[in-house]
């Protein structure tokens, strides 16, 4: 009986010792939780920015328009039956 209460102790002792300070401690279980909590961050935004170019790539796919806003905005491009007006405004 005394073999089995020192065995069982020995085991309540490794089962704790690993609570506390081995891999599945607490703490260590905290921080993989704050890590996961980053990078499910992390990834909202990457699919937020993967969103935003799947839908720029699907306009260019579909259409000059964009093309065009882009090469106004960018290139500065001008039709041929246009006329460029810029003014200067001072104060």
């Amino acid at each position: 009986m005394r073999l089995l209460t020192v065995a069982l102790a020995v085991l309540l002792g490794v089962v704790q010792f690993d609570l506390w300070v081995g891999r599945s401690s607490l703490p260590y279980v905290a921080s993989l939780r704050a890590q996961l909590a980053d990078q499910q961050t992390a990834n909202d935004a990457a699919r937020e920015r993967n969103a935003r170019v799947a839908a720029e790539v699907g306009d260019l796919r579909e259409g000059l328009e964009m093309v065009e806003e882009k090469a106004r905005s960018e290139l500065g491009m001008v039709a041929p039956d246009e006329i460029l007006v810029q003014l200067e405004l001072r104060r």
